[in-house]
């Protein structure tokens, strides 16, 4: 699969503070990646050195097939932002500022509101096309946001913290917006402090902190990085039980539930190892299940801090 982005050895400073350190990254095509960290980690900066925005001190990086020292004309022509903050004005009702965006793009008058139109009916706010932005909800100014990142259709998008404030509901329709937008072919790089948009979202995902890439692979490859994975079996026999746990000595035993917990990184490797244990030994399993650790203990374990959502139930 061809890299939308393709980064290396990334260095950013301001004056003795050294933002991000070497970093690489490589983004595939039509996917989402999740770039995580903690507050000042330097995601913020990547996305903003990624999008021209501001200039990288020293590395190579390559945007949707352009070199992005040599041409940045061509990354911005292929590239559109949702950054943290909306960028609606909430002086203009929601269709004029997707034609505001339009023609900025030099789409035509004609051409430009009909994108316009097109955007509205894509992110459910025709009703709302006419009114102020002003008078949107956060989800709504969120979505119409998004919709002009797409004015000039990229081919990829950078979304910076792009549900922060927003409600569960407004959040998980996001997601599926987003997901929309991949199955059409975008790639999308993504930053964010919700462990869970980042699970429920990324194909890959790289963990940042201090500057540094501190871990990188797919959710279920991070969380194989912590310990605590395992594999509860059940019994419905306490003969069957109480043989499982002469097989499988390193087991931890639960007499009451009949239930055995089996240390176990939930890969399909040691999964089918274990398979085949229960199978040599002719034990009657009544139920199995896999679990591994989630994305919060991966980001505690990899950066030595909470989450932002544990930071807050903690105080």
């Amino acid at each position: 699969m061809s890299a939308a982005i393709d980064v290396g050895g990334l260095r950013k400073s301001y004056g003795a503070k050294l933002v991000l350190d070497g970093i690489d990254l490589n983004v595939a095509e039509g996917t989402i990646f999740a770039l995580l960290g903690p507050n000042g980690a330097g995601k913020t900066t990547a996305v903003q050195i990624l999008s021209t925005l501001i200039a990288a001190d020293a590395g190579t990086i390559r945007v949707a097939g352009h070199d992005l020292h040599q041409d940045p004309e061509a990354v911005r022509a292929a590239i559109g932002v949702t950054g943290q903050f909306s960028a609606v004005d909430g002086l203009l009702t929601g269709r004029e500022n997707l034609i505001m965006m339009a023609d900025l793009h030099h789409l035509g008058r004609t051409a430009g509101r009909e994108r316009a139109d097109e955007l509205l009916a894509q992110f459910d706010l025709e009703a709302a096309g006419g009114k102020l932005a002003m008078t949107y909800s956060g989800g709504m100014k969120r979505r119409l946001d998004l919709a002009m990142t797409l004015v000039g259709r990229p081919s990829i998008i950078f979304l910076d913290e792009p549900t922060t404030g927003l409600d569960p509901r407004s959040r998980h329709s996001m997601w599926t917006m987003i997901r929309e937008l991949v199955a059409g072919g975008v790639t999308v790089l993504l930053t964010t402090q919700y462990l869970e948009e980042a699970d429920q979202l990324a194909d890959r995902i790289a963990v940042l902190d201090h500057g540094k890439l501190v871990a990188q692979g797919t959710p279920e490859e991070l969380k194989r990085l912590v310990p605590g994975g395992h594999i509860r079996l059940r019994f419905t026999s306490p003969d069957e039980f109480a043989l499982a746990g002469k097989v499988l000595p390193d087991a931890v035993p639960d007499l009451e539930s009949l239930v055995l917990q089996v240390p176990n990184d939930g890969s399909v490797h040691s999964l089918r190892a274990l398979l085949a244990r229960i199978d040599d030994a002719s034990l009657e399993v009544d139920e199995l299940t896999v679990h591994t650790p989630d994305l919060d203990d991966v980001f505690f374990a990899v950066t030595g801090q909470p989450t932002q959502h544990e930071e807050v139930t903690t105080k």
